[in-house]
């Protein structure tokens, strides 16, 4: 497989803004590694698709290993894996809280550290997050200490990132989504859930993989948390 086209990792990568952002990269061109736990073989030559729990350190270094001999390379990372359950936060249980953890955080940084590594090799890449609007605004009445504890160590850690690798030509990025239709909200929900935003409807998924694949091609931005939640980080 020839090596002159990029080639983009997406975790979480077989519905949602997942699937969204696999294909938002294969119109400009780019080679995929996607994963996620139930991913189903592709028929497309230039998509490779790995299925696994990221949380699991040894997924994660197949992803790496199976994208490289492939196609020679990884120029992004898309850290697009996650999870939410909504509860109030003393009802959470030990299971909802590794659970979490497990996807958000261990995902993150078993697929980031392993990702820079081989950047390192060819002194550049991207790293790109997503993670959520509600880590710095909570909505009064909605449950979100698991998310804001995740998405915001995220946010925390793409800034230490983008510092640290910056002189070495690895960038590190973030977008954070308000609430997105995706197959998580019924579509009676729809409505309402429009009304936490500013702009007074729900993002699409493609919102957010355009954002993505604008920082991808935006070489002078890095540590940016790129909101992207109709106005709700701004105010109400």
């Amino acid at each position: 497989m020839s090596t002159s086209h990029k080639v983009v990792i997406v975790t979480g990568a077989s519905q949602g803004i997942g699937a969204e952002v696999v294909k938002a990269f294969r119109k400009l061109d780019y080679r995929i590694v996607a994963t996620s736990r139930s991913i189903k073989p592709s028929e497309d030559p230039n998509i490779l698709t790995v299925a696994g729990d990221i949380g699991d350190r040894t997924t994660a270094q197949r992803v790496i290993s199976e994208g490289v001999a492939r196609f020679g390379r990884i120029d992004t990372l898309v850290n697009n894996a996650g999870i939410y359950i909504g509860k109030p936060f003393t009802e959470h249980t030990a299971e909802d809280y590794a659970a979490v953890m497990n996807v958000n955080m261990a995902g993150f940084y078993h697929m980031t550290q392993l990702a820079i590594a081989e950047m390192e090799k060819h002194s550049s890449g991207h790293v790109v997050s997503v993670t959520s609007s509600t880590a710095d605004n909570a909505i009064s009445g909605g449950y979100s200490v698991l998310a804001a504890l995740t998405k915001g160590g995220l946010n925390a850690a793409t800034k230490s990132l983008a510092i640290e690798y910056a002189r070495k030509g690895i960038r590190v990025n973030a977008v954070a989504p308000g609430i997105i239709k995706t197959p998580m909200h019924a579509p009676e929900t729809h409505e309402v859930l429009g009304t936490f935003h500013p702009l007074g409807r729900m993002g699409e998924m493609s919102d957010i993989a355009d954002a993505i694949v604008f920082l991808d091609a935006a070489p002078f931005i890095t540590g940016e948390i790129l909101h992207v939640d109709g106005g709700q980080s701004a105010g109400r």
